[in-house]
């Protein structure tokens, strides 16, 4: 019987996840999970993560807490492993394929191996290896719980319930199954939706021109997650910052939204706002202000507005790259 070893006592979200990669492979899909810190053990077992002191990938050792480790994912990303992200930087396009169905050397498996990681998986390795995700020095406004690694640890017996091996192990079972499923559910959403929203974008982008000459706007032909692949696709574009807004339809009610473009994929700050004289008003009030026809809202930050139609939306669209 093919075993994975990993260390006992309270669990953590990365070598729960890891394990639960482990079981999508061909190779460890039927192992049993051995949860022990004992070397003599532990030097029989088939594939050993989070324990042990050592990082070869021949001898299928995953370890990250030794003196020295420094091993990334590379592909641009710089944050230190930890074993869920060891076991995903060597077996991840195996998993990927295979929750996929597809062959391994199909285009969409290394597409959405690097998505997982930048999306999912890069999140853990930096949590579990205490790196901030901002460089602060001040306490944080609130507390979050919430984060799945947060989620993990709070499945390990409380200090006054039964702590026995037997509940820990089984309540490590449960984790496995907790990170698995998040896990698949990035791909699935990935996969299926964040995926072919990419073609929509790309076409928005070859088209722009044809929208306004100025190629400062963009329109989709249908609404979909847009910000992300806009930001890349600029990139390989080379249009660095040149796309102020975004048009598309409003699916709940048929008008169309105008979108301004942020500076950055986290930021409030957009490369170009809506007017200030627009921001906060509504209907007829706005529609006379900016002399358009069938305006519906501008946010009070300018970050967005709308309008009954395509041409209206457009009109503020091109209004809103010259007036301040």
């Amino acid at each position: 019987m093919v075993k994975i070893g990993t260390h006992s006592g309270s669990f953590h979200c990365d070598e729960a996840l890891g394990c639960f990669l482990l079981k999508q492979t061909d190779t460890y899909r039927d192992a049993d999970i051995v949860r022990t810190r004992d070397e003599s053990t532990l030097s029989g077992l088939d594939v050993v993560i989070d324990v042990g002191g050592k990082y070869d990938p021949d001898a299928k050792r995953f370890d990250h807490h030794q003196r020295g480790f420094d091993e990334v994912f590379g592909h641009g990303f710089t944050t230190k492993l930890s074993s869920a992200g060891l076991v995903y930087k060597h077996f991840g396009e195996e998993v990927i394929a295979k929750v996929l169905n597809v062959p391994r050397d199909d285009p969409q498996v290394i597409t959405i191996f690097l998505a997982v990681y930048k999306h999912f998986m890069e999140a853990i390795d930096a949590i579990d290896n205490g790196i901030n995700q901002w460089d602060v020095d001040v306490p944080p406004r609130y507390m979050s719980n919430t984060n799945l690694g947060a989620r993990v640890g709070s499945l390990n017996p409380r200090w006054n319930e039964d702590s026995s091996a037997e509940r820990t192990d089984a309540q490590f079972q449960k984790a496995v199954q907790l990170t698995g499923s998040e896990f698949l559910e990035s791909v699935n959403y990935l996969s299926k939706a964040w995926l072919p929203a990419r073609t929509y974008v790309r076409e928005a982008i070859e088209t722009r021109k044809e929208v306004d000459q100025s190629g400062e706007i963009m329109k989709l032909a249908h609404y979909c997650p847009w910000k992300e692949h806009l930001y890349e696709l600029e990139k390989e574009f080379d249009l660095p910052q040149q796309i102020k807004f975004c048009l598309y339809e409003d699916d709940r009610g048929g008008q169309w939204r105008v979108q301004a473009v942020s500076v950055a994929p986290a930021s409030f700050q957009n490369r170009k706002s809506l007017p200030k004289a627009w921001q906060g008003l509504r209907d007829e009030q706005l529609s006379e202000t900016a002399g358009i026809p069938g305006c519906v809202f501008v946010h009070a930050s300018g970050f967005i507005g709308g309008a009954k139609s395509y041409e209206g939306a457009l009109k503020m669209a091109q209004a809103g790259l010259i007036l301040p």
